[in-house]
């Protein structure tokens, strides 16, 4: 039997806020993320992307020093958003063999490698940390969170670039239907903005070269879009049964009505231009909650700000909804948070479940001129969604997240 699968507990560190309350607040009045970056390694390498969207409470704000010591970046902010997400739950007693975590990452613990390369080739072998390996493996955001919280009914990684996070959140939804726990903590987290990266995406020109304006580069479908901006942070989101949290009496947010993951199987960088991978996903989940296309009325888009990957999401969309598409309220909300990678479908797992909770969509900043060949209904300031005739009205979104490799993960999302 199919159980229901609902969301009690929300985490967010992102470059609008420290805290979801703080990230919402600022999505909603359309708020940049992205500024200038002010380290000294910017003007050493001659970046030619000179801006990111970095997250806005800084890690060593939140963690104690001995944990921020030991922790790459990647993993302090899967720490900080983690721990918010529970606490949002009411820190359920479960058993730690009923209690599960589901992370991802796209890169992992950069800095921690590239740190200790340095070291070792300026210092030498003596001046690598001892704990370098434990800091840079991709699983160590996860098992920070899982020894943090005691989980002990497994703690697993996903890496599948920027679908990382929507992955791991369909994986926990298949994973309570299977009964291998009761609670499960899920998410993604991400801590890219480093040379190197930056370096690498902006010689493959994928990154806004928008120097001269910064909070203004992300700009999904705009016909002026340049490529994205690399963003950091992470999201969290607490899962159990419908009868496991009405047992213990927890708050409910929404429905995790379903998921699905494909592959393109077409180019390691560029998606399939006519979107049949990622339409496919989309129809999945659909199925998957129980419902028709024509239930879908908020789409929280991957939607990069690249010139070819906006246009391939639009060809999928139009391929799964056709003539109902124009009814759907698309929000492409890294106009205002950049591109987190691994992280960033998290975080907007994260809106679209406060989208259907509060009953309103958020904005896409930065659009002032819609490319003509992306026909949708983008939000462009915050709008209700429902018709509002009843609080018990049925609300269906999706969740979608797309990357290097052919990566796609939708989620689906049910109003409680």
């Amino acid at each position: 039997m199919t159980k229901k699968i609902v969301v009690t507990g929300l985490g967010a560190t992102t470059p609008l806020g420290g805290t979801v309350s703080d990230s919402w607040k600022a999505l909603l009045a359309g708020e940049s993320g992205t500024s200038a970056l002010e380290q000294e390694w910017v003007a050493q390498h001659d970046l030619p992307v000179t801006f990111a969207a970095q997250a806005r409470v800084k890690a060593d704000e939140v963690l104690d020093r001995v944990e921020f010591k030991r922790l790459d970046p990647s993993s302090q902010f899967a720490l900080v958003a983690g721990r918010e997400a529970w606490a949002d739950a009411g820190s359920p007693e479960v058993a730690p063999e009923r209690l599960a975590v589901d992370w991802s990452t796209g890169i992992g613990g950069v800095w921690t490698l590239l740190d200790a390369w340095d070291a070792l080739r300026e210092k030498g072998p003596r001046r690598v940390m001892p704990m370098t390996v434990p800091m840079l493996m991709p699983n160590a955001p996860g098992a920070a969170i899982g020894m943090d919280l005691h989980a002990r009914a497994g703690i697993r990684t996903v890496v599948s670039a920027c679908a990382s996070s929507t992955e791991a959140i369909a994986n926990a939804y298949d994973h309570l239907q299977a009964g291998l726990a009761d609670v499960i903590i899920a998410g993604g987290s991400e801590a890219a903005i480093h040379p190197l990266p930056i370096a690498a995406f902006a010689n493959m020109q994928a990154l806004s070269k928008r120097n001269d304006s910064p909070a203004t580069a992300s700009r999904p479908y705009d016909v002026t879009r340049d490529g994205f901006v690399l963003g950091e942070g992470a999201g969290a989101v607490v899962l159990e049964t419908e009868e496991h949290a009405k047992a213990r009496g927890a708050k409910i947010y929404a429905e995790l009505a379903g998921g699905a993951v494909t592959s393109d199987s077409y180019h390691i960088t560029a998606p399939d231009p006519e979107g049949s991978g990622a339409a496919r996903a989309m129809i999945s989940t659909i199925e998957h909650a129980g419902a028709t296309r024509e239930d879908v009325v908020h789409i929280n888009a991957h939607a990069t700000s690249t010139p070819t990957g906006d246009i391939a999401e639009y060809k999928a969309l139009l391929r799964v909804f056709g003539d109902h598409l124009p009814n759907i309220a698309v929000s492409a909300t890294k106009g205002a948070t950049g591109h987190l990678l691994g992280g960033a479908g998290a975080i907007e797992a994260v809106f679209t479940i406060l989208a259907l909770h509060n009953r309103t969509a958020p904005p896409t900043i930065n659009l002032t001129e819609q490319d003509p060949e992306i026909l949708l209904d983008v939000v462009t300031s915050s709008r209700a969604l429902g018709d509002g005739t009843a609080s018990s009205e049925k609300l269906l979104a999706l969740s979608n997240s797309f990357g290097f490799g052919g990566h796609n993960a939708v989620i689906a999302f049910r109003n409680y």
